[in-house]
């Protein structure tokens, strides 16, 4: 699997309404992608048609060159988190893991290693309902590396986290793409896209807006007399939407 992630002329209406407008642009391994836009702007509904969960009114996407409902093994192709409060409140972490680890041909010992990695290990036993927005990201992204997956997704992971788990969250971003993966974040935490992204994709109204690095992007858009930043380059591309 090459891993990279392909939206070809993508698009998505709900009646009149259009949330996605021929939108295209590619996704490469080896660098975090920070995947920015406005409220409403299309992100999550863009997202959710990588992965299969909503058709598209037009065009199309291809992770590795295939629709994903098309991928053999995707656990292990693909890992993605979309939101932080979709596992059963009652169900124990651990158990939650191991459940989607048999269902995908995981080995078990897997488990142990994602819960570890991400700092959930001593509160295995516990049941997802207590966990705090955190806690609830940690786990999501556990479920996400459990088929060390080649391609990383993830929708505004760093909700919740304070500041330690940002740092986490950005070391571990960055030390996938290090390792060759595709990483696409959805992300409003702008500081935050400023230290660990490589390149943006960013839209508006479901159109692209901005395919280039986070170095390109800010110089772009820097004025004199305003020190250059993430922040500013992005209110002066969206007219000042919100994010």
């Amino acid at each position: 699997m090459n891993g990279v992630i392909e939206v070809q002329n993508l698009s998505k209406s709900y009646g009149a309404a259009v949330a996605v407008d021929g939108l295209s642009f590619s996704v490469l391994p080896g660098r975090v992608t920070g995947f920015l836009g406005p409220n409403g702007a299309g992100k999550s509904t863009t997202m959710r048609m990588i992965l299969g969960l909503d058709g598209p009114s037009g065009g199309r996407a291809l992770v590795g060159g295939l629709p994903y409902r098309e991928l053999e093994k995707p656990l292990r192709q693909v890992g993605a988190v979309l939101s932080a409060g979709e596992v059963h409140r009652g169900r124990r972490a651990r158990d939650h893991l191991r459940w989607l680890a048999r269902s995908n041909g995981i080995a078990p010992r897997r488990v142990a290693e994602v819960l570890e990695l991400t700092g959930l290990a001593a509160v295995a036993g516990k049941r997802a309902g207590t966990f705090s927005l955190g806690m609830a990201q940690r786990l999501g992204i556990a479920a996400a590396l459990l088929g060390d997956p080649h391609v990383l997704m993830l929708d505004e992971p760093g909700n919740g986290l304070d500041p330690e788990g940002l740092l986490w969250l950005r070391t571990l971003l960055k030390k996938l793409a290090a390792e060759g993966r595709t990483v696409l974040v959805s992300s409003h935490l702008l500081s935050e896209m400023t230290l660990t992204a490589d390149h943006l994709v960013i839209i508006g109204r479901g159109r692209l807006l901005a395919d280039t690095s986070v170095h390109a992007f800010v110089e772009e858009h820097a004025t004199a007399g305003q020190p250059a930043s993430l922040e500013a380059a992005f209110l002066r591309l969206t007219g000042g939407e919100g994010l």
